[in-house]
């Protein structure tokens, strides 16, 4: 019997080898939240949704907050930081510099990539799918850089963006990037048309390598009448906690200083709580004749509940939470029951109350604009960070 061969480590040629380290030689560190359970140093991120939710709006939203160390929708306070943008779809300035405007950012803190040169020194395009490697040595050269955006991420793919292999192959140096520049990288996607009720991380458009790579994948939605509030949802997270999200609103504003240009701007309402695909479906409708039974239960819950006059929202959620009512499942009986959220006051809370024969005729008092956000035609939210959970 032939005795098995004994290969060394000398036996094996110079460029093949594998690199194993043991457990006791790492040290263990925390997730270096940017923006805490959202947005991590050094991971890659996707934002996908359907056209019209305002994907990347809501990107240069948090790079205006990262620029000025304002607070992010919770409140936390963002630690100042530089954002690098690369858009194959927008103008620097007559769409990407006026929406970070709008929402309130310090252009000094943002940076737009222009193109990029051959090894002659010529001009071309910046091509993601082969320049990530230039982009990261120039990342690398903005001080204090905290996020990256790529917008539409899958521009980074040079094969067929419904192959997992191919797309593995083509992210992975995004995935490099992100953890070599230490900033958190964005990448800007859609949703396939008619998923809506799916599971929101199947939504996303080509091979489900896309949300398998990123380790928090973020998904927006919006309500199919005009006027309906959009929400921002977190569909999955391999770093932290998923579920949950937050209201949020679209409006044109003026841009200071720059007569005759506008922006879009982000206004942003209530947390939401709950699974990213019940939040989905409750503002898509996808689930409605599911939920109908349920829903006209809590109606008439909600009628007796309001049968006497206006009652505080943050008492009604208490009611409801003693009922053993779901927030998700009261907030659907609010809405088929026509009831809309009132001030009482400028520094009072929010009420909920039935409507009224009398609310039919409050046309001047509750039209807006189409060029406005639904939150108010002053653009400013007048309810302090407590109200908030109110609306």
């Amino acid at each position: 019997m032939t005795a098995p061969k004994l290969v060394l480590l000398t036996d094996v040629p110079a460029h093949d080898h594998v690199e194993i380290i043991c457990g006791d030689s790492i040290r263990p560190e925390p997730i270096d939240w940017i923006w805490p359970g959202w947005l991590a140093a050094g991971k890659f991120h996707l934002l996908a949704g359907r056209a019209g939710t305002g994907k990347t709006t809501i990107g240069l939203t948090l790079a205006a907050i990262l620029s000025t160390g304002d607070k992010f929708p919770g409140g936390i306070r963002a630690t100042l930081g530089d954002t690098l943008i690369w858009s194959g779809e927008d103008d620097p300035a007559d769409s990407i510099l006026p929406r970070f405007l709008a929402n309130g950012g310090d252009s000094a803190r943002l940076h737009i990539v222009k193109g990029a040169r051959d090894d002659k020194g010529r001009a071309r395009p910046f091509d993601p799918s082969a320049d990530m490697p230039a982009l990261a040595d120039a990342a690398r050269r903005i001080a204090n850089l905290r996020m990256l955006i790529l917008d539409p991420v899958v521009s980074a793919v040079a094969g067929d963006s419904h192959k997992n292999g191919e797309v593995r192959r083509g992210l992975q140096p995004v995935v490099d990037m992100a953890n070599g520049i230490g900033a958190a990288v964005l990448g800007i996607t859609h949703y396939s048309k008619g998923t809506a009720g799916r599971d929101p991380t199947e939504r996303v458009t080509g091979s489900l390598a896309f949300a398998a790579l990123a380790r928090l994948v973020m998904g927006t939605a919006k309500g199919a009448q005009e006027g309906d509030p959009r929400r921002l949802v977190r569909t999955k997270s391999n770093i932290g906690p998923d579920g949950g999200g937050f209201v949020y609103d679209l409006a044109q504003v003026s841009v200071e200083s720059f007569p005759g240009v506008n922006g879009q701007r982000v206004i942003w309402g209530e947390a939401l709580e709950g699974s990213a695909r019940e939040l989905l479906a409750e503002i898509e409708n996808t689930d409605h004749d599911k939920a109908a039974p349920e829903r006209d239960a809590a109606a008439r819950w909600l009628e007796l509940v309001l049968a006497h006059g206006p009652v505080a929202v943050a008492e009604v959620k208490r009611k409801a939470d003693m009922g053993g009512w779901t927030w998700a499942t009261v907030r659907r009986a609010q809405k088929s029951l026509g009831i809309k959220p009132r001030k009482t006051g400028m520094d009072g809370g929010w009420v909920w109350r039935l409507p009224s024969a009398e609310d039919a005729h409050e046309g001047v008092e509750d039209a807006h604009s189409k060029e406005v956000s639904t939150f108010g035609g002053s653009e400013h939210l007048r309810a302090t960070d407590t109200d908030r959970e109110e609306f």
